[in-house]
Parts: structure tokens; C-alpha cells; sequence
């Protein structure tokens, strides 16, 4: 892989992502990195089907995300996820920038694991069908 993969996506948060602030709630960011990060795995044809299909669950061990501005009702967003590690993890950075002004809102990243769904191992090393996935040379 000679440059990160990345997916963009844009989403406008509805009226029921909102707080009782009338801003979004802290926890649908984490929603709407979900659905950038399916989109980004879809993309190298590697989504959670796929993956359960390949023998092997990728649990998220670890997540962060770091709130600059607020989003609120009605504001489109543009939401980048990005693969950034895979070698003993897959790790994706996350970016939800305004659509209007680009101005950056809320970072963060996710790290998930391999785990043999067989044994309920985790691996140490990513499985040979990510890097494949990736166009990595195993």
C-alpha cells in the first residue's frame, strides 16, 4: 500500500442526534464514524460480511475521539476515515470536517484486532486477506 486508503462520506445530523443543548450529542460521533468506516471497508471489499466470511471477527479495542466544534441540526458534514495502520492492527483516523467551510469539527481513530472467530484467538499479526485486501504484499 503506497498511500493511505481513505473514504469520504457526507451526512447531515438529524433531529433526533441532537442533545437537550440543541447540539449533537458526544456519542453519535462515534456513529458517524461507523458509517465512514463501513463505507472505507466496503471500498476495498472488505466490509463486516466479508470479514466474518473470512473467518475472522475485528473487534474495536480502542477509540478516540477528540471534539473541536460543535455540529449541530441541519449542518452538513463531510466525514474522512482513513487507514493508517495494518500491520499488527488495523487502525483508521477519522476526520469530520463542515461541508460549507471545511473547517475541521471532531478527530479521532479506532483500533481494532483480529480475533480467529474458530478459537477466539486474537491474533498478533493482521491475517493475510487484509493485506490482500489493502493490495499489500504478504
Amino acid at each position: 500500500m503506497s498511500k493511505p486508503i481513505s473514504h469520504e462520506i457526507t451526512l447531515t445530523p438529524a433531529f433526533h442526534d441532537l442533545d437537550p443543548m440543541n447540539v449533537v450529542w458526544h456519542g453519535n460521533y462515534v456513529r458517524y464514524f461507523e458509517v465512514a468506516r463501513c463505507a472505507l471497508l466496503q471500498q476495498i471489499g472488505y466490509d463486516y460480511p466479508q470479514m466474518r466470511d473470512s473467518g475472522y471477527a475485528w473487534p474495536v479495542v480502542d477509540l478516540r475521539v477528540k471534539y473541536v466544534r460543535p455540529l449541530v441540526y441541519g449542518q452538513e458534514m463531510i466525514v474522512r476515515a482513513t487507514i493508517v495502520e495494518w500491520e499488527n492492527r488495523l487502525k483508521i483516523d477519522y476526520e469530520i470536517r463542515d461541508a460549507a467551510s471545511g473547517q475541521r469539527l471532531t478527530k479521532g481513530y479506532s483500533i481494532q484486532v483480529a480475533v480467529d472467530m474458530t478459537t477466539q484467538e486474537m491474533l498478533y499479526v493482521c491475517p493475510p486477506v487484509l493485506l490482500e485486501k489493502l493490495g499489500v504484499p504478504s
